[in-house]
This record gives structure tokens, sequence and C-alpha cells, in this order.
């Protein structure tokens, strides 16, 4: 092994040898003992053995701190600064130069440099705390860790107007940093030194033992947003996980990744607003990937669930880590279940506090929220619709959680209804009726009306009720009442249970209400479209009598021709079996809807029995 010599300068020879390393330190005694209490230990043990030579093993720092030691000790000038200091204060502190061996000791002098220099400087407290990690177990007992620590905590509290020194103490200096121009300091002040977050990418440097010790310390203190903090320990993962930022780990130590994976969501609080929904849901693609424990993905989608809100659709695109799924339609199963819960519970909360203490919680989940929600649903069923594999029961059962919530329409819903129709052909008729159930037709835009009667994806079912509530929005919107009083052979058409959309009184013909429509029937549909916006929305009938008596007609004009949509064969078992079992009264007409239908089949089909109009 090669044995680096240091010798001093001197006229004396030197009188005793130190083996620090691989350096071997020929040296005078008396500068030594004038120093430090540890060589007079040493020194006089070597010379009860007639030993000249002294071989010290656990200096911390090793060679280069001792050097730093041993020049003070002869008096010569000593180099400190953020990157060696640590190494010599413990070396010192090995070598016990305090000042009861002589005043003005080197513990006392790296002590003074300490707080008057290096933890006054942000940049210095930065890196003095990465060097004590060679040195951590010296470097906690003397509190070095604890001082650089709360160094930085305090910095990154002040009001960001006090921050005088730069972004990243690693980035290069702007041209105009270099001016002496007032007004270049200005705005050299304001270009560095971003409102809150100026301090988080500095703070990346940190291991992460460190870096979750000051965190920590940065939140006790109270002066720093959560925002911030959530922006602090998304720039961290980012750093230090290659792929984070897409939510796939790209190698890396399983075991280190998932342990930073874990530090994270310790220090992360728990208030909400803390931290973005696309950081939380980043990390729970990560924690899938990594295979963490349940009780931390349990806890990342309950905390997703509660800002489900500020999720947007792509957010949800979460893989599926086995099967043949594309997506994971479990997991996001379960974050809207958790925004769903938080609701109902947030409603509990509120009525307790009503009855008890006459107040309302504020943090009742609003309408607008539970809006937003409905909507990235729809889009999200959208997305997955498209998935050969997924049946039936997930699509529907993510649907029906936030079919209470609120929505300006059901366009989204009926998009991706037609979308799963159209990719899985197979279904059941009792799977069919089923999907489309979820939708109100009575919340379609017109758009979407006119879409849906011509889509030969749906039951007839569907299409005549689409029909239908066309037909009495074109009626009111000319100028009819909100809420006509339309005759018995309309009103059969109105769907009944819970989301008016697939039911209707008919009870005994399921099957053909339920069967597909032919092109033939898909095309009849499509071209009365038109004649029921000319008969029944302008709210006049061609004799020209006054506007209720017009509208009524209208009426009994739309309900005519929409019974002539279907082919004559299903319209028979249909009014027929309605004629058997189900007693539909009208009072706008004296005739049954059973006598209607019996007169109708025996007419020329639906073109030709048009109304004009005047």
């Amino acid at each position: 092994m090669y044995i680096e010599k240091w010798y001093v300068a001197a006229e004396l020879a030197t009188d005793i040898v130190i083996n620090v390393g691989n350096v071997k330190f020929h040296l005078h005694k008396f500068p030594l003992l004038s120093k430090s209490a540890r060589f007079q230990k040493l020194i006089t043990n070597s010379n009860e053995e007639n030993n000249d030579e002294v071989h010290i093993h656990d200096i911390p720092g090793g060679s280069a701190a001792f050097e730093i030691c041993t020049k003070f000790c002869y008096g010569m000038t000593v180099t400190l600064n953020a990157y060696n200091v640590v190494a010599a204060r413990c070396a010192a502190e090995y070598l016990e130069m305090y000042e009861t061996v002589e005043k003005g000791n080197l513990i006392y002098k790296i002590e003074v440099f300490l707080n008057s220099s290096i933890f006054r400087s942000w940049k210095d407290s930065i890196i003095v705390l990465q060097t004590t990690k060679s040195l951590l177990k010296w470097s906690e007992e003397l509190k070095v860790v604890s001082h650089g620590i709360d160094s930085i905590a305090t910095k990154a509290s002040l009001d960001t107007s006090k921050v005088e020194w730069s972004y990243t103490y690693n980035r290069k200096k702007l041209p105009s940093e270099n001016s002496n121009d007032p007004q270049s300091n200005n705005a050299r002040k304001q270009q560095l030194v971003p409102k809150d977050w100026w301090w988080v990418e500095d703070l990346c440097e940190l291991q992460l033992d460190l870096y979750e010790r000051v965190i920590t310390a940065i939140i006790e203190k109270g002066n720093v947003s959560g925002a911030v903090i959530g922006e602090a320990l998304n720039a961290y993962a980012s750093r230090r996980m290659p792929g984070f930022n897409k939510g796939e780990i790209q190698g890396g130590d399983i075991v280190k990744n998932r342990l930073l994976l874990e530090t994270i969501l310790r220090i992360l609080p728990v208030d909400m607003g803390i931290a973005s929904f696309s950081f939380l849901v980043k990390l729970l693609r990560v924690a899938i990937q990594l295979e963490c424990e349940e009780l931390e993905r349990s806890e990342l989608i309950r905390r997703i669930g509660m800002c489900l809100e500020e999720a947007k659709v792509s957010d949800l695109l979460i893989c599926a880590p086995v099967g043949d799924a594309i997506l994971d339609v479990d997991i996001v199963q379960r974050i809207v279940e958790e925004f769903v819960a938080c609701d109902q519970q947030v409603q509990t909360d509120s009525l307790l506090e009503d009855e008890f203490q006459e107040i309302r919680s504020p943090g009742m989940v609003s309408d607008p929220s539970k809006a937003k929600v409905a909507k990235l649903v729809d889009g999200y069923l959208a997305e997955i619709a498209c998935d050969p594999n997924l049946p039936v029961a997930k699509f529907v059962n993510l649907a029906e959680l936030v079919s209470s919530f609120p929505r300006a329409s059901h366009d989204g819903l009926y998009r991706a209804i037609d979308m799963y129709l159209k990719e899985h052909p197979g279904i059941s008729k009792s799977e069919r009726k089923r999907i489309c159930r979820l939708m109100n037709c009575r919340s379609l835009s017109a758009e979407a009306c006119m879409h849906a009667v011509q889509n030969e994806r749906l039951p007839m079912r569907v299409v005549v009720q689409v029909l239908f509530f066309e037909q009495l929005r074109t009626t009111t919107s000319s100028g009819g009442n909100s809420t006509p009083d339309h005759p018995g052979s309309l009103r059969s058409f109105l769907p009944g249970g819970s989301h008016g959309s697939s039911r209707s009184t008919i009870t005994n013909t399921e099957e053909e209400w339920d069967a597909v429509g032919t092109m033939e029937d898909i095309k009849s549909l499509k071209g009365e479209v038109d004649a029921l916006k000319l008969s029944g929305g302008t709210g006049r009938a061609s004799s020209g009598k006054d506007n209720n008596s017009g509208k009524g007609n209208a009426d009994n004009i739309a309900a005519s021709k929409m019974k002539g949509f279907m082919s004559k064969k299903i319209l028979s078992k249909i009014w027929s079996s309605k004629e058997k079992s189900v007693d539909i009264s009208s009072s706008d007409t004296s005739e049954s809807p059973a006598s209607t239908v019996v007169e109708e089949t025996k007419s020329t089909p639906a073109r030709s029995r048009r109304h004009s109009v005047s």
C-alpha cells in the first residue's frame, strides 16, 4: 500500500510520527501538546513505551481533517469552507481541542465560523448539511445537523420579500446579475425569487433522511402553505425517481424507490389542498408499480377521492397491473366511491350540526363539484368503453355511483353508452337495456337526440322516448306551457323508473321494445323528425283555431305519428298487449290507445298520413 508522508518545514527535527490512514505525519510533540488533550494522552503513552510512532485509525474526517487540525496547532493559516468545516469540527472534537486546553482553540474558532458565516448562508447551510452524511454520528452529537436543519427551515419560512439569495445556488448567473445598477438588482430579485417556492429546487440536493427532517421542520414552523409543501415533495420525487412524472419508474432500486415513496406519504400533510391531484395520481401509479403495501395505496385512494373534482380524464387512465383489461377500472371505482362517501359523510355531519348546533358545515360538497365529477366520470366511461374485455357490470356500477349528481346534460353519458354498445355488439338484450337505463333521454341536447334517433344500436324503446322528449321540447319552446297536459296516447310513451330512460308504461311487450330497430325502422324514424317539428312544434293546427286547440291537435298528431314510426307488426303487438294489461285513459281524446292503433294499422304508412300545415 502506498504511504504518503507529510512534513512540517522547521529547523528542528521532528520527534514523533502520527499515522492516519495511509499518511505518515512527521511532527513535533510540543505544538500538538499545547492544543490537544488527546495528543497529551497519546504522546505520554508513546513515551512510556519508548515508541515515537502513534497510530490513529478512527479520527473522523480522516487524514484531510487531521491535517487541518495539525496546521492549526502549528499556527499555520487554515482555510475553512462549507465543504470541510464539518470534518474539521468533528476531528477537533476527537482531538479534544477545547478552551480548557488553550484559549481560542480550534473548536471555539470553528463554532464561531459556523454561526457567523456558514449558517447565515442559504447555500452553505445546504452544503454543510450534505457533508454531515458521512459523519452523521459525530455531527448529531455536536448539534451540527440540528443547527443546519433549523437554519434551512428558518430561511425557507421567510417572507419572500426578504429573500436576497439566488433561486438555485448551482445555477449560472444571468448577465443582469453581474450589473451594479440598482434597477438591475431589483429586477434580479423579482426574477430569481419566485413566490413561495423559491427554495423547492435547492432542497432536492439533500439525501432522503435529511430531506425528511428539513421538510418536517419547515412544516412545524407553520409559515409555509401546504400547497408549497406539496410542490416541494413533487419536485423531490421527480428528481429522485426517473420517470415519476410519467407515472412509470424507469429502473433504479425498487426497495429504495419504495422507501422514498413511503417517506413522501409520511411527510405529506393530511389537510386537503396540500398536494395537487396530478401529484397524488402520480404517487398512486408509482405505488402500484412498486407494489407498495395496501395501506399506502388505500391512503392515496382516499386522498385522491377527496379532491376528485380537480381531476382530468387523463389522470384516471391508470393501466391495469395484470389480466386482459387495458385500464384499471377497479381503482377508479374506489376513488369515485371515496368521493361519494366523503359527500355522504359531510351531509351527515351537516345534519347533526343543524340539529344540535343549528349551523351547517362549510365543507359540504357543492353541486358544481358534483357536476364536475359527473362530467369526469362520463368522460372516463367513454375511454374505457373501447376496452373489449370490460364487463357490463363494471361500466354500469361506475356510472351508477354518480347517477344522482347534477349534470348540464346527459350527452357525455350517451356518448359513452354508444361507444360501449358499438364495441360490444354481442351483449344480451337485458344487458343492453341495463346500460341504456343509465341515460335520461329528457336531458339530451338537440344534437344528441338527432344522433340517437338515427342510432341503430339503441333499443326501439329508447329511440321512441328520445323522439317523445324532443317533440315535447319543440312544443314547449314554441310557446306552449312549460308542462303541457298531453293526451293519454302521447303520455303512454313517458318512461318510468328512477332514471326515466328505459322504462315505459308498456309492460307486456319487453321483447319488442328492447329489440334493436332495423335499418327500415331507423330510416322511418329519421324521416319523421322534421314532420314532428312541423306538425307538433308549431303549436297550431291547420284549421286556424286558437293556440290551445292547435296545441292539442298537434299533440294528437305527434302521438299518432310516433306510433307509426315502428313497423305495423311491432305496434300491433305492443298496443294489443297494452289493451289487455294496462288501461291508460286520456282526458283529451275519446279514442283509446288500442282503437287508435287498429285504425292506424289499416291506414297508409306514416308518411302518407302526414297532416298539412298552414
